[in-house]
């Protein structure tokens, strides 16, 4: 009787070839595969971040925040605003002198101001620097006002009665196109006053 040897014997090597190289395989995916897939990550997690402001539209007047507000009355005792810087609403009985401060003004004062059709131009003194100030000084209107408002979460606010606009610097264009359409007092309850010969005194009783 002859013995099945031959068989046997030719697939043993084969079979075991096989499960070498299939272990192989799963050994280079699962180092290989995690690097190239990682990479991407790597490369996002180390792109730098979008500079602020890098997404806003600057060319156009569209995130002008509008506000209705309810009737307003003067008064001696301070008010506590739902905006900063605030929009309107009461005030003290007088107002501000026109130009540009150095220290934060009464908000109380300010708001008699836009109530007099001013624009009010604000800052954060951390983040514009005295470049930035005497830029924003050369864009005041004449009927405007300005200083630093330490509280406000943009770097530059522009206000009006009743109008809001976060910037993202003392350079951003909408600055002019915000005093052309609300710097001649649209929205001003007293849209032909003016803040000059108000107090020079910026924060009364200080």
């Amino acid at each position: 009787m002859t013995e099945p040897t031959g068989e046997p014997t030719s697939k043993r090597p084969l079979g075991v070839a096989v499960a070498v190289g299939a272990g192989v395989l799963v050994v280079v995916g699962a180092v290989v595969l995690p690097s190239v897939l990682g990479g991407d990550d790597e490369s996002e997690s180390q792109a730098p971040p979008a500079s602020p402001g890098a997404t806003v539209d600057t060319s156009n007047l569209a995130l002008v925040q509008e506000y209705d507000l309810p009737p307003w009355h003067h008064t001696s005792d301070d008010v506590d605003y739902p905006q900063s810087p605030p929009v309107g609403g009461d005030h003290f009985d007088p107002w501000l002198e026109c130009g540009v401060y150095d220290v934060p003004v009464s908000d109380e004062l300010a708001v008699h101001d836009l109530e007099h059709a001013s624009v009010w131009i604000t800052y954060r003194p951390d983040q514009v620097d005295a470049e930035g100030v005497a830029e924003l000084a050369g864009a005041l209107p004449q009927n405007g006002i300005m200083s630093p408002y330490p509280t406000q979460e943009a770097p530059v606010v522009i206000t009006a009665w009743a109008r809001q606009l976060a910037l993202i610097g003392p350079d951003d264009p909408r600055i002019a196109l915000f005093i052309d359409k609300y710097g001649a007092g649209e929205t001003a309850p007293e849209a032909f006053a003016s803040c000059a010969g108000g107090t020079t005194e910026p924060t009364p009783g200080a």
